[in-house]
Formats: C-alpha cells, structure tokens, sequence
C-alpha cells in the first residue's frame, strides 16, 4: 500500500452517530468498499476442539444476510469435526488497502441440502472434481496419490453431471457479535463493537484501542 492509499485509508473514520445501527448494513457497506481488492471475500475462520485447542484457516465467504456467514467445505474436515464439537466460532476480515478489519463471532450450524447442492453445481468442474477426490485434513502420502485419485474421479464422471458428495456441504455463522475496526494515526485506532440483545436489537460500545 503506497503512502498516498495508506493516507486516505488512515483519514476514514468510524463514529458512533454515523454507523449504521444494523451491523448486517455496516458490513455490507464495508464489504462493498472493499469489492476491487484482490478476493475481498477471503475471511479466517476461527474453531475450537473439544479439548479447547483453538485453530484457525482461511475461507472464503460465499454469501451473508440477517440470517448469516456462508462458507462450504468437506464435512470430514477439522474444521468441521471441531465444529460438530463445539459450534461456536469466530470470522475475521482483514482489507488491508482500507485499513480496516471486521470480527464476528456467533454459533455455526449447517445449511440445508438443497442450499449445498445450489451452490455445488455452481462451482467449476475441476473445483467439482476435487471436491471428490481430496481426503480433506487426512494425511496421504503424496502428490502423486492425490493426483491419481483426482484422475479416478474424472473417469468416473466423464461425460456426466458431477453430483455433490453427501460430505460436502455449506455452513451458516449466525453472528450474537461484531467488531468493527478503522485503523487511526498512532495506534489510536476506531472500534465499534454490537453485541445481539435479540433478534432485531444491538447494543453498540466504543472500544478503546
């Protein structure tokens, strides 16, 4: 980020009278800001073993309203064992040219079928394929291995549709927090933070940095 972007970004402010009092609308004016950066949609994901050993992997956010964070994944994964484990986690959005970062956290649970297979048949074909073909979070024994698996599934559904495999699927985070955060001179940096009360009502408090 040369001087000149990192200074327009340090000028933006976020104050309390001015936020929008639905952090769904917030988020999607700061997400819509951040449309022309390179996979804006990029978010760590952020989950907890049974043992409460956390873990964290980036993800990408594939939709979000009033009802929540979507992203997909092989429900054989870590991430999802620990989510089956513990349903809480947390999201972090980082736009560095923007200078601003979003937390969420709340309780994660998965989508229907139908949402899954929408979106599955979306995906490119070779996303489609290894899908099938990885062991997700499995140790294997090499590339190769991999590679050949990945070329079985290709003859398999040569010529054909690929269908969804019944492990992969999407998940929804329902947020009960956010935190916004606009980066200031100084390390003096803007915090607004909305804690669910209920369905409909937030209570928004400034952080100090």
């Amino acid at each position: 980020m040369n001087s000149d972007t990192n200074e327009r970004a340090r000028a933006r402010k976020l104050i309390r009278a001015e936020a929008d009092s639905n952090p769904f609308l917030l988020f999607g004016e700061w997400f819509a800001d951040a449309a022309d950066l390179f996979q804006p949609n990029g978010m760590t994901l952020a989950t907890v073993s049974a043992e409460g050993r956390p873990s964290a992997r980036m993800v990408l956010l594939k939709g979000f309203d009033e009802q929540g964070f979507v992203f997909f994944t092989n429900y054989d994964s870590r991430k999802a064992q620990e989510l089956a484990a513990n349903p809480w986690a947390a999201l972090l959005f980082w736009w560095r040219e923007q200078y601003r970062q979003v937390r969420i956290e709340g309780t994660v649970t998965m989508v229907t079928t139908a949402e899954s297979d929408d979106y599955f048949a979306t995906r490119p074909r070779g996303s489609q394929i290894g899908a099938w073909a990885s062991p997700q979070s499995e140790v294997i024994k090499n590339r190769a291995e991999l590679e050949a698996q990945v070329r079985e599934v290709e003859q398999r559904f040569e010529g054909k549709k690929v269908s969804r495999p019944s492990y992969w699927g999407g998940y929804c985070l329902e947020p009960v927090l956010f935190e916004f955060w606009q980066g200031q001179e100084d390390r003096l940096h803007d915090r607004l933070q909305y804690g669910r009360v209920d369905t409909n009502q937030w209570v928004i408090e400034r952080l100090a940095p």
